[in-house]
């Protein structure tokens, strides 16, 4: 399907309907131009289909949300080797129809023998690349430890019932689409250098064309010995054997004992409120739960709704409470087993307040303005907060109310680049995420500081925001994305969409994005998102804006209150699938 930014005229036609719509004109059904995917009984939207309809033929079977969404999980890790993942990590929130709630930490970690200065010369330099590919840049994986840890908490089945899918998958294999194909056809170039690799996902120099069927054997062996001896079939025996070696092997520190004493860490979501809303999201080492529900309440100071929906001021007010929020990123967020994140005082609406005490209507406050609040010593931080886009979301709902919001990640498109022998998965280069060097930027634009410097068995920072909301005691929507340091405001946006502007669900998805992290100082758009009078008016006002691709691919679900179901909103932008059951 054409994504929405290359369709102009569909978008004039879709504000048409919109400006109709919210003068009492026409009903918002209408804004959307494809069928709505529903779902009486549940609802999975993912990456692909395929790893979605992995997810409903277990609830189809009797499962709940949480059973299809270790399906899910597992079913990427075979589809969408770009970002689905065993050997990476991710975080999952979880919203239990009785109102039990959670937030499975499965972020990679730092090996044992990591150490602040790892990836710096003698000289005291960032080392360019070394933190990038290679077995230095893999830290050790979560993603079989978390998923495992969501089973047997709040899962009704067992591993090897939900596991089935993607060993037929990867057994069997499945048609490539054309995304996937142009993505290995990179990766057998980019990979020269790893020929395991190329063997596996290159076809020997020969990777799939859009349709072919591309089956991985090495990987449904390994899935197989997962679906027999559970987490241990990866982080001990063979599996975890041929890791440290392939790791090792290209200049890696990851050792046995790392994976032994990996563990995934539950804890408890951070929660705000916002018109009625209740907002369930992920804590540190993320820090798109914090950042999320800190924009919130910044916005709670302003009547978005008497505003032009990305009209000048509604986007001055967007920007201005981004650009504190990621100010105080780039200084107080860090896995917070390791470093005081203020969570209390960040999530306060006294904090708010005092963040938007400076905001002036029609005058842009330049970053270099806008310091992280706090320690004067960190004043002077100037961060350009990027991070690899190549992550991926899924939402998954099922009959009883039970709710899902999972994203993970390899970090960059195909992680570290290295492939474990004999074994067909990619291993992750989150070791990337770190602060290279506190206080200077690494080749690839990253700064940070003291909360996110490398220490042994340290989890990385993160931006990924996997968001449940919940009114009058149920589920309402589930949102999250990929999309590096977009994410956050991405899945603002969509809520502010949906609450807002009254958009169902998909169009709340589809619609155009913007989005501001500080530094740089640029307001970054998606085509068509803003039309040339507003962008005259901001840049009029102080503020510079710049086109750029696509942001995120939010994988949203929302609950319908005339049929009593869900709708699915899968991203336009990607070849993202929603599944009713």
């Amino acid at each position: 399907m054409t994504p929405l930014i290359t369709r102009p005229f569909q978008l004039i036609a879709r504000t048409l309907l919109m400006s109709l719509f919210l003068i009492g004109g026409i009903s918002n059904s209408l804004l959307a131009w494809d069928p709505p995917a529903y779902g009486q009984n549940g609802m999975v939207v993912a990456h692909d289909e395929l790893a979605a309809e992995a997810g409903r033929k277990v609830l189809a079977a009797g499962g709940n949300a949480i059973d299809a969404a270790v399906a899910v999980g597992y079913a990427l890790a075979v589809t969408y080797p770009p970002a689905g993942n065993i050997g990476g990590g991710g975080f999952m929130v979880i919203r239990m129809a009785d109102g039990r709630m959670a937030a499975i930490d499965y972020r990679e970690k730092a090996p044992a023998r990591a150490n602040r200065d790892m990836f710096l010369d003698d000289s005291g330099r960032v080392v360019p690349g070394l933190s990038l590919q290679g077995g230095l840049a893999v830290g050790v994986p979560g993603t079989v430890a978390g998923l495992q840890m969501a089973l047997d908490n709040y899962g009704t089945m067992k591993l090897k019932e939900v596991i089935n899918p993607a060993i037929d998958l990867a057994k069997r294999g499945f048609p490539v689409n054309f995304y996937l194909s142009y993505a290995l056809h990179y990766l057998n170039q980019a990979a020269a250098k790893y020929p395991e690799t190329v063997r596996v996902f290159g076809r020997d120099g020969n990777p799939p064309k859009p349709g072919e069927i591309f089956k991985q054997p090495d990987l449904a062996r390994t899935l197989k010995t997962i679906r027999r001896k559970g987490p241990a079939g990866f982080y001990q025996g063979k599996v975890a054997e041929k890791l440290v070696e392939s790791v090792q092997a290209a200049g890696g520190i990851i050792s046995l004992e790392d994976l032994e004493n990996y563990q995934p860490v539950l804890r408890r979501p951070v929660t705000g409120e916002y018109k009625g809303y209740q907002v369930l999201s992920m804590p540190p080492p993320s820090s798109g739960g914090i950042a999320l529900i800190s924009m919130l309440n910044m916005l709670k100071q302003f009547e978005l709704d008497t505003m032009d929906w990305h009209g000048a001021d509604y986007v001055q007010v967007l920007t201005e409470v981004e650009r504190r929020a990621y100010a105080d990123r780039s200084v107080w967020f860090g896995d917070a087993d390791y470093w005081p994140v203020p969570t209390e005082t960040l999530l306060s609406m006294a904090y708010a307040n005092t963040r938007m005490a400076d905001f002036v209507w029609g005058k842009a406050t330049p970053s270099e303005m806008v310091q992280p609040l706090g320690d004067a010593a960190m004043d002077s931080l100037k961060a350009v907060l990027r991070e690899s886009e190549e992550t991926t979301h899924y939402s998954v709902v099922d009959k009883w109310g039970n709710a899902v919001s999972t994203t993970t990640t390899l970090n960059w498109t195909f992680g570290s680049l290295v492939t474990v022998n004999d074994c067909g998965f990619l291993l992750n280069d989150e070791m990337d995420d770190f602060s290279a060097k506190p206080g200077v930027p690494n080749a690839f634009g990253l700064v940070g500081n003291e909360a996110n410097a490398i220490q042994p068995n340290k989890r990385m920072l993160s931006s990924m925001t996997p968001t449940i909301f919940v009114k009058n005691d149920s589920v309402r929507y589930i949102i999250g994305t990929p999309g590096g340091s977009t994410i956050i405001t991405s899945v603002m946006q969509v809520f502010l969409n949906a609450i807002e502007e009254r958009m169902g669900i998909v169009d709340a998805v589809r619609m155009p994005r913007v989005h501001h992290q500080w530094l740089p100082d640029v307001i970054y758009i998606e085509p068509y998102a803003l039309g040339p009078e507003t962008i005259a008016a901001l840049e009029r006002n102080g503020y510079r804006v710049v086109i750029r691709s696509t942001i995120g691919e939010v994988n949203a679900i929302g609950w319908d209150p005339i049929f009593k179901g869900w709708i699915g909103a899968p991203d336009q932008r990607g070849a993202a699938a929603a599944v009713g059951y």
